[in-house]
């Protein structure tokens, strides 16, 4: 099982830096609140869909080869067929046309239709995170482990979870200084050649995925349900009825508040902290390879993060522990910001005492709030979460997570991606709006 984690986590690591380095380098970083509302979104019902017909006609095994083969399938075409042929397959020409007769504002629109083979593998980058990390592995998981054997285990996959971070991480950043090969069936390109090479990792870490959840099947060790754990309720509500519920509580409210602003503030800075990598590594390969250190930095933050994180719930009381996710944000994105925004006078002296320049500390900034912002989430955030429910009744707790968990970080992204396309469809651009992220995000700490 840890084993099998950890090579979905590889995978999905390894395309984030991809999907990332596709988008933002050909489109821009104003691509992405668009991408997240009007492709991730509408895909994931879809896959929904889908999912849940395949559940009704094939075994939960038979459902898992599929899926995870139609996704390797896509990951293997992509570099093969689409990337080498994306000036046939891309329309610029019309995406040209529009571009002059619409505002600029429209820029991250057209941008879709114009590099829609990268949104598309954008799209697919995101549904193995909900489809095979989430669905798939965690049902697996939640449906074969006892209670007791959880409380032992299931931190120790959440290990292999980091452990893959900072593998993927050191594999793309290795690779995007990789000199360009001979073998011309590789790519013309040191980007081209990299970005099959990342490709045929993921392939073949799905592949082996499949050859493990296979093996546990054919020992029977795909069916350990304990028969004396009481089977949970599963609790289903309408949006309409989440909303009900959640007014009737303050309580609740407020932790839906809590979830709701955690989600907004992250997605916000993320989204114009890439627009700032983008501009100091303009270049596919540069900026993948920084990507690729940030992840790194991620695994191993979120790692420490949460051998410390038992010291400070054994040692300090749960307000100590809840304030020090904002608190975060408010110095790494301060910071951030700060150097953004007044790149002029005394953050240029301070840059030169330090020897870097204003666009590097502001992007230095950006990586580590996101460093510390998704290690925080991990470790401490997710944890006080599940403490608040604690002092509730059971029927509280059970309705009221049910509706939190079910709508607290899909409108949280959703909420950042709709300010960003406003700000976008208004100032023309991310950086024109920067200020007035900066104050939204201020109001939300």
């Amino acid at each position: 099982m840890f084993f099998l984690f950890f090579l979905i986590c590889f995978v999905y690591s390894t395309l984030r830096a991809t999907k990332d380095t596709l988008v933002v380098t050909s489109a821009g970083a104003e691509i992405l609140p668009f991408l997240k509302v009007w492709g991730i979104l509408p895909a994931a019902i879809l896959f929904t869909f889908i999912f849940t017909r395949l559940s009704n006609r094939f075994s939960r095994e038979k459902v898992f080869y599929i899926i995870v083969g139609s996704f390797l399938g896509f990951f293997l075409i992509f570099p093969l067929l689409l990337h080498p042929n994306q000036a046939l397959l891309h329309p610029h020409a019309f995406a040209d046309y529009l571009e002059k007769q619409l505002p600029s504002g429209f820029y991250g629109i057209i941008s879709l239709l114009r590099y829609w083979t990268f949104a598309l593998f954008y799209v697919m980058s995101e549904m193995w995170s909900t489809m095979v990390m989430t669905i798939l592995f965690w049902g697996f998981a939640n449906e074969t482990t006892s209670m007791k054997d959880a409380k032992r285990f299931y931190s120790f996959l959440g290990l292999g979870a980091n452990l893959a971070t900072v593998v993927a991480g050191k594999i793309s950043y290795s690779l995007s200084k990789m000199p360009l090969l001979p073998w011309k069936f590789l790519g013309e390109t040191p980007w081209e050649q990299s970005l099959l090479l990342l490709n045929f990792m993921v392939v073949c870490a799905g592949t082996l995925s499949i050859v493990l959840f296979y093996w546990l099947h054919k020992h029977k060790l795909g069916y350990l349900q304990d028969e004396s754990e009481p089977e949970k309720k599963k609790i289903h509500m309408s949006v309409r009825e989440t909303f009900k519920y959640l007014m009737q509580s303050r309580y609740l409210l407020f932790i839906a508040l809590l979830v709701v602003t955690f989600n907004i503030s992250l997605t916000l800075i993320e989204v114009v902290w890439k627009d700032q990598v983008k501009t100091l590594y303009p270049a596919p390969l540069d900026f993948q390879g920084y990507m690729g250190k940030v992840m790194m930095s991620i695994g191993i933050v979120s790692t420490i993060g949460a051998l410390f994180s038992s010291y400070i719930f054994s040692h300090f009381s749960w307000t100590f522990a809840a304030l020090i996710p904002p608190v975060t944000f408010l110095f790494a994105g301060s910071g951030f910001f700060l150097f953004l925004l007044l790149n002029d006078f005394w953050a240029s002296s301070i840059s030169l005492l330090l020897g870097a320049t204003p666009l590097t500390m502001s992007v230095f900034f950006g990586s580590l709030q996101n460093c510390l912002a998704r290690a925080c989430k991990y470790t401490l955030f997710d944890s006080t979460k599940e403490m608040a429910f604690i002092p509730l009744d059971k029927e509280s707790r059970l309705k009221g997570k049910a509706a939190i968990d079910g709508v607290g970080s899909r409108l949280g992204k959703s909420g950042a991606s709709l300010v960003h396309q406003c700000f976008i469809l208004f100032f023309g651009s991310i950086s024109a709006s920067t200020p007035l992220i900066a104050m939204v995000l201020l109001l939300l700490i």
